[in-house]
C-alpha cells in the first residue's frame, strides 16, 4: 500500500461519516435492550423492560452514526431473527454468561440461524457474554466451548465478556464494531 493510499484511508478514517446497521440477538433477558441503553447514552439500568418485538435505536458517537436493531429473544420472536440480520455491518450475538442453563438453548439458536440462513454468510459475527459481575458467569474460554464457536468458519468470530453494570469492556465492543464489521452496508 502507497503513500497516497494509507492517507486516503486514513482521511477517510477520520472526516468522513459513516453509517453503520448493526443487529443485537440472542436469547431473553441476555442484556441486548441494556446494551443499547449503555452505548446510546452510557446509563445503567436495573429495571429495563424485556423487548417484545424489536426496537431501533440510531446512535451517534464521533463520525460514527450505529443504527442498532434490538431484537426480542422469547421463542416467539426468534423466526424473524433473520430477516433483521440480513445485510447488517455486523451481527452481535448477546448471551447472560451467568446463566448457565440458557447456555445450551442459545447455542441451539445461533448455530440454527448461521447453518440454514446462506443470507447471512460472511457477515462477522461478535458474541457478547453479559454480566460477567456475577460469581457465577462463565469464563470466556468456558463461554466459547459451549457455544461452539470454533465450528463457525463462513465468518469472522470473535468474542468479548463485558458487564454493562460496572462497565467493564462495553467501550472495546464499541471498538470492535468500528473495526470489524462489514462497512460496506
Amino acid at each position: 500500500m502507497g503513500i497516497l493510499d494509507r492517507f486516503l484511508n486514513w482521511f477517510r478514517r477520520t472526516f468522513l461519516k459513516r453509517e453503520m446497521e448493526l443487529t443485537l440477538i440472542g436469547l431473553q433477558n441476555a442484556g441486548k435492550t441494556t446494551l443499547v441503553n449503555v452505548i446510546a447514552v452510557n446509563a445503567y439500568r436495573e429495571d429495563m423492560i424485556p423487548t417484545a418485538g424489536f426496537n431501533m435505536r440510531k446512535v451517534t458517537k464521533g463520525n460514527v452514526t450505529l443504527k442498532l436493531w434490538d431484537i426480542g429473544g422469547q421463542q416467539r420472536f426468534r423466526s424473524i431473527w433473520e430477516r433483521y440480520c440480513r445485510g447488517v455491518s455486523a451481527i452481535l450475538y448477546v448471551v447472560d454468561a451467568a446463566d448457565r442453563d440458557s447456555i445450551p438453548i442459545s447455542r441451539i439458536e445461533l448455530h440454527d440461524l448461521l447453518v440454514k440462513r446462506s443470507s447471512l454468510k460472511q457477515i462477522p459475527l461478535l458474541v457478547i457474554g453479559t454480566k460477567i459481575d456475577k460469581s457465577e458467569a462463565l469464563s470466556k474460554q468456558a463461554l466459547m466451548d459451549k457455544l461452539d464457536l470454533k465450528s463457525i468458519t463462513d465468518r469472522k468470530v470473535y468474542c468479548y465478556m463485558i458487564s454493562c453494570k460496572e462497565g467493564i469492556n462495553v467501550d472495546v465492543v464499541f471498538n470492535w464494531v468500528i473495526k470489524h464489521s462489514n462497512l460496506g452496508h
